[in-house]
């Protein structure tokens, strides 16, 4: 048996068996598309959020508002093409003068593409889908969601923690919602020195449209944030 730290097995003559060499050419691709497809979309704001809320739900409602008003500003808006709350964001962006932008997952559940999006693209794979939502955005919101959403925050604090990537507003919609992880955040990383107190500082927290309008408005005019090297 292969300990953890086993090399890839090889085939007998030391090339990588073929179904993963063409799955690398798959990934290649899918990168290639991305990055021509998306590249003329700036300036754009991520949006994610919760697949199963439907549309009247007071989240898809305020997504779907949040979304026109960037929209009508000029701002493309980039979710995952799917129903709830990315559904309420498209909606509202294709009413408005920016883009609305799917960055859709192939899934066997929840996954359904949404009717209004203006660009289009399809994703296998979660890794290259994350690097669109974040190579193109100025800014960040986050609705509330579930493992995924959750996935999404943490890659993002990840990068700015690290400097991967250069700080934009990361904006936490819903400060009933989030204030359970906020907490944790502070009495358990923070307290054991898992995290650096201004880690904290790169999230705002807010319920309030015209707040976070402004803020991610007051941010791109001030930094003029390019798309970054990923």
């Amino acid at each position: 048996m292969n300990s953890p730290l086993s090399p890839i097995p090889l085939l007998g003559n030391g090339s990588i068996p073929p179904h993963d060499a063409w799955e690398v050419l798959r990934i290649i691709s899918e990168f290639v598309e991305g990055f021509e497809r998306l590249a003329s979309i700036s300036p754009a704001v991520s949006l994610f959020g919760s697949a199963r809320f439907p549309s009247d739900h007071p989240w898809s409602v305020f997504a779907e508002k949040l979304a026109g008003q960037l929209s009508e500003r000029g701002f493309s808006v980039i979710t995952g093409g799917g129903p709830g709350i990315m559904q309420a964001a498209n909606k509202g962006a294709h009413a408005g003068k920016g883009l609305s932008v799917g960055l859709n997952i192939h899934l066997p559940q929840e996954q359904r593409e949404n009717t209004y999006q203006n660009l289009e693209l399809h994703f296998q794979h979660f890794f290259v889908r994350k690097v669109m939502f974040v190579k193109y955005a100025c800014a960040y919101l986050v609705l509330p969601g579930g493992f995924g959403t959750l996935d999404e925050l943490g890659e993002i604090l990840v990068l700015m923690q690290t400097r991967k990537i250069p700080k934009a507003p990361i904006i936490l919609v819903g400060k009933e919602f989030w204030a359970g992880l906020l907490t944790w955040f502070k009495e358990t990383l923070l307290a054991h020195s898992l995290i650096d107190a201004e880690d904290l500082n790169l999230m705002l927290v807010s319920d309030d449209c015209a707040e976070i309008l402004e803020y991610v408005l007051k941010n791109y005019d001030t930094q003029q944030i390019p798309p970054t090297n990923l």
